[in-house]
């Protein structure tokens, strides 16, 4: 793969023998922009896990940065104006689902009562291909509709182990100061460790890495990232 000339000299700043502390890597990361837009830095962090495991929560990070997201809940007629109240973006039962089997899905979360999955569990090849799909394991199944609406809009968001064990998730805007960034990760990482499955044998995390849309990677310390 040939590498415009910004990434060329980009990638000369990162020592590739090297893992650096995350403050340290925040702060290179910064250096190593490329592109004009303001680039997305994610975390790709591999797990030791067994075949049949796998690793799902949720993580609320300290430094939001993305823009707020269309809530939409799933919910009998009674509950509708409760969330509405609270921040959703849509609330209703049968006419949403319908408009959905029709195609529509512009929203960014679905939070279903318990009493509504019956219903909602019909549009799982709409919902489901997307990753839309109410979740008891993410806190968007819940009657607590108030307090799952109130996380969401705080930032709430998923993260989950793909085939391979790893996770990829944003943690900042490369814009964001260096300390935020970090603080994003350790958040993660530590909402991460608190997941370790018991069985696991020797570390738990295998690898981390930092990039933006655009630059190289930066590997992170694991000494450092351990809690």
């Amino acid at each position: 793969m040939k590498h415009g000339k910004k990434y060329r000299e980009a990638i000369k700043k990162v020592d590739a023998e090297k893992a650096y502390d995350i403050p340290e890597a925040c702060a290179l990361l910064k250096e190593l922009k490329v592109a004009k837009f303001d680039e997305t830095v994610e975390a790709h962090v591999r797990l030791n896990l067994k075949k049949s495991q796998s690793v799902r929560d949720t993580v609320v990070l300290p430094f939001q940065f993305r823009a707020e997201k269309k809530v939409l809940v799933f919910c009998k007629p009674e509950k509708e104006k409760e969330a509405m109240d609270c921040g959703a973006t849509y609330a209703g039962s049968d006419a949403l689902i319908e408009k959905i089997k029709g195609g529509w899905v512009d929203f960014d979360i679905a939070v279903a009562t318990p009493d509504m999955m019956k219903d909602v569990g019909k549009l799982g090849m709409i919902l489901g291909r997307k990753g839309l799909m109410p979740n008891p394991k993410t806190g968007t199944v819940t009657f607590d509709v108030k307090a799952a609406i109130g996380e969401l809009k705080k930032g709430r968001t998923e993260f989950r182990t793909d085939k391979s064990n790893i996770i990829h998730i944003a943690v900042g805007k490369i814009s964001m100061e260096a300390a935020s960034i970090a603080a994003n990760l350790e958040t993660l990482l530590g909402e991460i460790h608190r997941k370790r499955p018991s069985d696991v044998k020797g570390e738990f995390v295998q690898s981390i890495y930092l990039a933006g849309t655009m630059t190289p990677s930066v590997k992170v310390a694991m000494a450092k990232a351990e809690r």
